[in-house]
């Protein structure tokens, strides 16, 4: 008998094909909209297997209704939406899909610190909205970044591409993480500091690290407080790193001068989020990977992780 499986949104036909092989499949068919609470805790109840995006939690709760669950595939690096401790109590693997989104969020977080840098949204939207007039000297000038200092606090895979992406501009670079890479920082010229030194003489602090109880909140008031007036925080990692309403204060009162964020706390955001209310701020919809080519990869990668759970081989990017 083939092993039940259920994917908790539309996915591309080469995904649902490769899966198909193997399993039965059940889907959620529609793509801009998450499954319901109430369909999930129903479809869980006799599958093997769960497809899952990071718009679901998967709570205690729901893995106590899925008695013949054997592994939940994550098709996202991070994975805090799933409550791990519980899942391992149960015996269920979990798998994520590292790697093969390095380099398009490397490419996305510096094309977002490029665009706040240069306020380049803000002046598109000058432009368009027929504000401009003449030419004058200080219009919309931003800051520089060839020849800046970037910190990094996170130096895995991602903040590993983005600081060769920064050397091309010449860049001062200075990372912060759990523990030193004696090698990388040969390969790169990437130097190792404290945190706040980091904060305080960076001209650009990029927020990588993972999401973890001891990261929440590891931008608050108190951080803010050491960056220059000049400085610009950019995050895409996860929001709940960065304490929003500090970073809201932090911007209206001109503690730091910008941030571009690829992520909030709450997501979808609202159009009512006080941070979207600042023009010194570049948000995005969550689109760090968001390359053709790069979410087939991560769909088909986390389809190849459930097939191997359910064939009974442990998976190559088991996460407990």
């Amino acid at each position: 008998m083939r092993p039940k499986i259920y994917i908790t949104r539309k996915l591309p036909d080469a995904v649902v094909t490769r899966l198909t092989e193997v399993c039965e499949v059940r889907m959620w068919e529609k793509e801009e909209e998450p499954v319901p609470r109430d369909v999930l805790e129903k479809e869980i109840l006799d599958v093997d297997g769960l497809f899952c995006l990071l718009t679901e939690t998967i709570d205690e709760h729901l893995l106590t209704l899925g008695t013949n669950l054997k592994i939940i595939s994550n098709m996202a690096v991070g994975y805090n939406n799933i409550d791990i401790a519980a899942a391992t109590e149960q015996k269920i693997m979990v798998t994520n899909t590292p790697g093969v989104l390095t380099e398009t969020t490397a490419d996305l977080t510096f094309a977002l610190l490029m665009a706040t840098a240069r306020r380049m949204v803000e002046a598109s939207d000058y432009l368009r909205a027929g504000s401009l007039k003449t030419w004058s000297p200080m219009q919309l000038t931003g800051q520089d970044i060839y020849g800046a200092t970037l910190g990094i606090i996170g130096l895995g895979r991602i903040g590993e591409a983005l600081a060769k992406r920064a050397r091309g501009f010449d860049m001062n670079l200075y990372y912060h993480n759990r523990s030193r890479k004696p090698e990388v920082e040969k390969q790169l010229g990437i130097q190792y500091v404290e945190k706040e030194k980091l904060l305080r003489e960076s001209d650009f602090v990029c927020v990588l690290t993972p999401y973890t109880k001891e990261t929440e909140n590891y931008i608050g008031a108190a951080e803010l407080a050491l960056m220059k007036p000049t400085a610009v925080l950019i995050n895409t990692a996860r929001g709940g790193i960065v304490n929003e309403e500090a970073l809201y204060q932090a911007l209206k009162g001109g503690q730091i001068w910008g941030a571009g964020l690829d992520v909030f706390e709450k997501e979808p955001v609202q159009t009512d989020h006080p941070l979207l209310s600042l023009p010194n701020v570049v948000a995005l919809p969550h689109i760090g990977s968001a390359s053709k080519n790069t979410r087939l990869k991560m769909a088909l990668l986390a389809a190849e992780n459930l097939i191997q759970g359910l064939q009974g081989n442990t998976p190559k990017n088991i996460v407990n």
